[in-house]
């Protein structure tokens, strides 16, 4: 069985896609009391791994703080990564206690219609912004 980076295209062209760790970044970013994971690309099964393993990381390194997951720039969510999502809210309420993890999400059908329809905008605080998600509840 041939690779998939061999696979050519319906015109006979080898496919130009990137890899898996270019269809996917995390980037972390510490403010006073929060640490903001900023999610760009896609969230699906290749990549929904180390979406958890950033998140993982984080939560071991909060020392107190709050997470705020930032979506804004995810452009697909697939459903491996809704349950990493469901996973993610699960592990917040161990590690911030009653407070649900903020999630910010803009207005992108591609990423807010997969969450309610899983029913995870029950579980999830969700925010159109990093600051409006920093500004609720006590994470002034």
């Amino acid at each position: 069985m041939k690779p998939a980076s061999d696979e050519l295209t319906p015109d006979g062209v080898a496919d130009e896609r990137p890899d898996r760790e270019q269809l996917m970044t995390v980037r972390a970013e510490e403010r006073d009391h929060i640490l903001i994971l900023t999610v760009e690309g896609d969230v699906d099964g290749l990549t929904a791994p180390r979406l958890s393993t950033a998140v993982a990381e984080a939560f071991r390194g909060l020392a107190g703080r709050s997470l705020v997951l930032d979506l804004t720039r995810v452009r697909f969510i697939g459903s491996v990564g809704l349950r990493t999502l469901r996973d993610t809210a699960r592990e917040a309420a161990r590690h911030q206690g009653v407070q649900p993890l903020r999630v910010v999400v803009d207005q992108a059908r591609q990423v807010i219609r997969p969450i309610e329809i899983a029913g995870l905008d029950q579980i999830l605080a969700l925010h159109h912004t990093v600051d409006d998600a920093i500004a609720a509840g006590d994470l002034r």
